[in-house]
C-alpha cells in the first residue's frame, strides 16, 4: 500500500490520542484501524509463503514491538483456524541507530539469546533497520530469512533496502506512534503520526 508524497494525512481532530501530545503533532498519517487491517493481510501472506515450517520470529526492539506482537497474534489466529499449525518462537534484538531524528551511520546490535539456535530455521524479521542485522544472521545459515516491516520509506538512498513484506510505503517523513518513538516519547500513541517542529524541539536530547 503506497502513501503518496502529496497525501495531506488525517486531521488530528478526527481521532483520540494522549492529551500530553496535544500541539506536538502535525497530522495522522496512518490511523490505528488501518494498521490492524493491513497487518492481518500481511499475516495471511506470510502463512501462505512459509508452508509447514516452524518459525523463529526475531523482533527488532523497541520500535518493532507493537507490529511484531500484532503480526504474531494474527498468524496464531490464522494457524488455529486452519489445518496447518505453525510453531512459532519469538526472540528479541535491539538496534540503536537514531539520535533525535537523524539516522546514525554506526549500528549497535544488542540482545537476542544465542543466535546460533537460528541455524536451519526460518526467520521472520520485523523492524526498520535491517541490513546490518541480516548480515549478522546469515552467518548462522538459517534455512530461510523473510523480513516483515510495517513501513518502508521512499528515500533517495541508492541502496534502499526493501523487505519481503511491508505494510505501507510512505514518504521520507519522520513518523512516531504505534511503538515508533522520538527519544522514547510517542510510543504510547496508537496511530502513526508526523511530529511537528514544536514536538521535535520539546523532546530533543
Amino acid at each position: 500500500t503506497q502513501i503518496s508524497d502529496d497525501w495531506p494525512g488525517y486531521s488530528l481532530d478526527l481521532f483520540t490520542y494522549p492529551q500530553h501530545y496535544y500541539g506536538d503533532l502535525e497530522y495522522v498519517l496512518i490511523p490505528h484501524g488501518i494498521i490492524v487491517d493491513r497487518t492481518e493481510r500481511l499475516a495471511k501472506d506470510i502463512m501462505q509463503d512459509i508452508g509447514d515450517n516452524d518459525i523463529v520470529v526475531l523482533c527488532v526492539l523497541k520500535g518493532g514491538y507493537k507490529f511484531c506482537a500484532d503480526l504474531v497474534e494474527h498468524i496464531k489466529n490464522l494457524s488455529r483456524n486452519s489445518e496447518r499449525f505453525i510453531s512459532m518462537k519469538v526472540d528479541f534484538v535491539r538496534l540503536k541507530s537514531y539520535h533525535n531524528d537523524q539516522s546514525m551511520q554506526d549500528m549497535q546490535i544488542m540482545g537476542g539469546d544465542d543466535l546460533s539456535k537460528l541455524t536451519g530455521k526460518d526467520i521472520v524479521g520485523t523492524g526498520r533497520t535491517m541490513k546490518v542485522l541480516l548480515n549478522h544472521i546469515e552467518k548462522y545459515n538459517p534455512k530461510m530469512i523473510k523480513v516483515a516491516s510495517l513501513l518502508v520509506k521512499r528515500t533517495s538512498w541508492p541502496d534502499g533496502y526493501r523487505p519481503d513484506y511491508y505494510g505501507f510505503e510512505i514518504p521520507d517523513l519522520f513518523v512516531v506512534g504505534y511503538a515508533l518513538d522520538y527519544n522514547e516519547y510517542f510510543r504510547d500513541l496508537n496511530h502513526i503520526c508526523v511530529i511537528n517542529d514544536r514536538g521535535k524541539a520539546k523532546y530533543r536530547v
